[in-house]
């Protein structure tokens, strides 16, 4: 007699019952991805981290559970560029800067064309809903296969910092020595009349103590995560650029995912940048004052200063785009579009 005669029909229906929801447990065991960003894991002082944590939640409920994040804050997984090497290679999420970006798609440094938005509402709906942005989009996909998800606010617009003097106006800069980002800065820099040399972010706090550099530019929330203030005397509100980062993701990982899943993925990214947004904006003027209480002068520029930020700035960075840079004239065209400028300083 054959062995399975020997069971009880309802013992035999039980058994399929166990095997089929193994099976289905497997089928639906959760996808564990990295997320990788620049600072600490600190809510009050980095609000990269508060836009990664609070995607994480809202991933792993919107998915049920069958997306999980892990958060590797502080660069743990490398800087810029082998970070954006990851997410090319590999099934994985990061939080990029213009740093690591612009090796890939050079021409996302139109965006940074100074004085381009003169509010949050302003930037918010350039990167949203205008073309030049699809554009940035589609470029970075095809040339390397990463998914450029979304535009994270980490602290509001750019200032100068220094521990020589107050800076009013370019005239200010002459003779100082400024951490760059990227190229870009050390453009802006010359132009005017200060040196600029690229370091890594996790370098920065060190080579301000030691005279490496005088200087650096960021938003005041990044100046309060490095500590920056202890090593800075001098605060310039020029609100020069806006300030943001870029989540990036693998293309094939995000299109491998089941269509119910990738939405609620996508919804989550939408969800969770509308969230940081709203606690970065409402934080900024609360960090400014932070950093006046540390001790550090706030400079906030006349509308005459600001007038020559921006003659001196615009048009050369504008050079250094299409000279240096090699970016070809529709992208500014796009962009200065869909910022709603019809030029520039001259």
């Amino acid at each position: 007699m054959s062995l399975a005669f020997r069971f009880p029909l309802k013992t035999l229906a039980s058994a399929c019952l166990l095997t089929t929801a193994t099976l289905a447990g497997t089928v639906q065991a959760a996808t564990t991805v990295n997320l990788s960003y620049n600072g600490a894991p600190d809510p009050d002082k980095n609000a990269v981290h508060v836009f990664a944590t609070n995607l994480k939640d809202l991933v792993e409920e919107k998915t049920d559970g069958e997306i999980e994040l892990k958060l590797y804050p502080n660069s743990q997984l490398g800087e810029e560029q082998e970070r954006m090497e990851q997410a090319m290679n590999s099934p994985s999420l990061n939080i990029a800067s213009f740093a690591g970006m612009s090796p890939l798609v050079p021409e996302v440094f139109v965006s940074a064309i100074p004085f381009l938005f003169s509010d949050f509402e302003d930037a918010r709906t350039f990167f949203d809903e205008g073309e030049y942005w699809q554009e940035v989009e589609n470029a970075l996909r095809e040339r390397t296969g990463i998914e450029l998800l979304a535009v994270v606010e980490e602290g509001g617009f750019l200032a100068f910092t220094n521990d020589q003097k107050p800076i009013h106006s370019p005239a200010d800069f002459e003779g100082l020595r400024f951490r760059a980002m990227d190229p870009s800065q050390v453009a802006l820099y010359e132009a005017f009349g200060a040196s600029g040399t690229p370091i890594p972010w996790t370098e920065v706090y060190m080579a301000l103590r030691t005279g490496v550099a005088d200087g650096q530019m960021n938003p005041p929330m990044y100046i309060i995560l490095g500590s920056l203030y202890e090593v800075q005397d001098y605060l310039t509100l020029a609100n020069i650029q806006y300030s943001d980062q870029f989540l990036v993701g693998n293309g094939a990982m995000i299109d491998g995912w089941d269509e119910d899943v990738r939405t609620a993925f996508l919804e989550a990214v939408d969800e969770a940048n509308a969230m940081a947004r709203e606690h970065n904006e409402a934080k900024v003027d609360e960090r400014i004052a932070y950093l006046e209480e540390q001790g550090m002068e706030a400079i906030r520029p006349s509308e005459e200063d600001l007038a020559a930020f921006r003659e001196i700035g615009q048009p050369a960075y504008l050079e250094w785009l299409t000279e240096e840079q090699g970016i070809e004239q529709r992208w500014i065209d796009m962009a200065l579009q869909d910022a709603g400028m019809t030029q520039l300083a001259e």
